[in-house]
C-alpha cells in the first residue's frame, strides 16, 4: 500500500536512519530490569567460571579446596603443611592467572564494541589500528636487543606498552586532516601501519641471533596468560575497569557515530573530538591488555556482534554485558589452552580463533543480522 501525500506546507518525513554495519535490522527492547537481571546472572557465572577455573590444571583441584585456599589467602588463614603446595598452586600462579584472563576478556570485549562505532566497520576489532602490531616490534626489541633490562621481569609487557603508544602516536599523526579524523582514513592509517610494524618485526626476528628469543617472541604475538603474576595484574585491571566506565558514560555519543558524521553533526555531537578522546583511550586500554597478554584475535571482534544479537545495539546496553560475556570466555579459552595439550601450553589466541571463525561464519549466514549489508 503506498503511503499517503504529504500535505502541502507540511514537511516530509525523516527517513529511517540506516543501520550502522554490523547491526540488527531491528534493535531488541530490554527493559532495565531484565539488564540488571541479566548482568547478575552473567556475574554469577563469572565467580563461578573463576573458582573452577583455578582449580582446574595438570593436577585438578576440587571446588571446595579451592575455595578453602582462597578464602585463608585473603583473610590470612592457616593451611596444613601437606597442602603448603597446593595451596601455593592456587594462590600464587592460577589465581593471578584467571583474574588476568578476567581482566583481558572483558578490556577487549569494551574496546572492541567502541572501535566498530568509531570507525562504523563490523570487521574492526581492538587490533585493526595497528596498536598489537607495535606492541609487538616493543616486544622484539626488548627480548631480542635487551632493551629495558632494568625493569626485570617487567622489561617484556614495558616494552610492549611502550611500541603499543608509540604505533597509536603514528597512527593518530598521519590519520588526521583539515577535516578532521574520519573513519575510512582511521582505519586505512592503521592497517597501512600494521602491515609496516609486522615487516619490520619480521626482519629483526630474523637477524635475532638467538633461536630461543624468536621462539618466545612468536609464542608472545600469538597470545598467552602463561607470565600473569600479582605484580602484573593491578595495573591492567584498574585500566580495563576505568575504560570500560569511561566507554560506558560515552555511550549516546557511539549510539550516535554509529549513524554517520552527518547525523551525528545535526544531533550536536561533535565526531571530530568524540572520535579523537576515544581513540586514546581504547588505544591505552589495548595497550595495558596487549602488553600482558600478546595479541588475542577474535575477542574484541566476534562478541560486541553476539551480544548486539542478544541485547540490541544501543552501546549502554552493550558495553554492560559485553566484558562479562569476554571476561567468561576467555577465563575457559585459557582453561582449554593449558589443559588440552598438557603439560605443554597452546597459545590462548589458536584458542580463540578456532572458536571465533566458526562463530563469525555463522552471523555472516544469520538472517535479521548485518555486516554492512542493505
Amino acid at each position: 500500500m503506498s503511503s499517503p501525500p504529504t500535505p502541502p506546507g507540511s514537511a516530509a518525513p525523516p527517513a529511517p536512519a540506516r543501520p550502522a554495519a554490523g547491526q540488527g535490522r531491528a534493535g531488541r527492547t530490554v527493559s532495565p530490569a531484565g539488564l540488571a537481571a541479566a548482568v547478575a546472572v552473567l556475574l554469577a557465572v563469572l565467580v563461578v567460571s573463576v573458582v573452577l577455573a583455578i582449580g582446574l590444571g595438570p593436577s585438578s583441584v576440587p571446588p571446595a579446596d579451592t575455595v578453602r585456599y582462597l578464602w585463608a589467602a585473603l583473610t590470612g588463614g592457616v593451611i596444613p603443611a601437606e597442602e603448603f603446595a597446593g595451596y601455593q598452586v592456587i594462590w600464587q600462579i592460577r589465581t593471578p592467572r584467571v583474574l588476568l584472563a578476567v581482566a583481558v576478556g572483558a578490556g577487549l570485549s569494551a574496546v572492541g564494541v567502541a572501535v566498530q562505532a568509531i570507525v562504523r566497520n563490523a570487521l574492526a576489532d581492538p587490533f585493526v589500528l595497528g596498536v598489537s602490531s607495535g606492541a609487538s616490534v616493543g616486544a622484539v626489541v626488548v627480548v631480542v636487543f635487551g632493551a629495558l633490562a632494568a625493569l626485570g621481569v617487567y622489561a617484556l609487557s614495558a616494552g610492549a606498552f611502550l611500541g603499543a603508544l608509540a604505533a597509536s602516536a603514528l597512527v593518530y599523526a598521519v590519520s588526521r586532516s583539515r577535516m578532521g579524523m574520519t573513519p575510512l582514513r582511521l582505519v586505512l592509517t592503521g592497517v597501512a601501519m600494521a602491515y609496516g610494524f609486522q615487516a619490520l618485526m619480521s626482519v629483526l626476528i630474523y637477524l635475532a641471533p638467538d633461536g630461543e628469543a624468536t621462539t618466545m617472541v612468536l609464542f608472545w604475538t600469538m597470545g598467552g596468560l602463561g607470565a600473569a603474576t600479582w605484580g602484573s595484574l593491578p595495573v591492567v585491571a584498574v585500566v580495563v575497569l576505568a575504560g570500560t566506565l569511561l566507554l560506558r558514560r560515552s555511550a549516546r555519543a557511539l549510539d550516535v557515530m554509529a549513524l554517520g558524521d552527518e547525523t551525528a553533526a545535526s544531533l550536536g555531537v561533535d565526531t571530530s573530538a568524540v572520535r579523537r578522546r576515544l581513540f586514546v583511550l581504547t588505544s591505552l586500554m589495548t595497550g595495558a591488555i596487549v602488553a600482558v597478554s600478546g595479541a588475542i584475535g577474535f575477542v574484541g571482534l566476534i562478541m560486541p556482534h553476539l551480544v548486539r544479537i542478544a541485547v540490541g545495539a544501543a552501546h549502554a546496553r552493550v558495553l554492560a554485558i559485553a566484558p562479562l560475556v569476554g571476561a567468561v570466555f576467555m577465563v575457559w579459552a585459557d582453561v582449554v589452552a593449558r589443559t588440552l595439550v598438557a603439560p605443554r601450553e597452546l597459545p590462548l589466541g589458536v584458542i580463540t580463533a578456532l572458536v571465533g571463525v566458526p562463530v563469525f561464519i555463522v552471523l555472516m549466514h544469520r538472517r535479521g543480522y548485518l555486516f554492512g549489508g542493505r
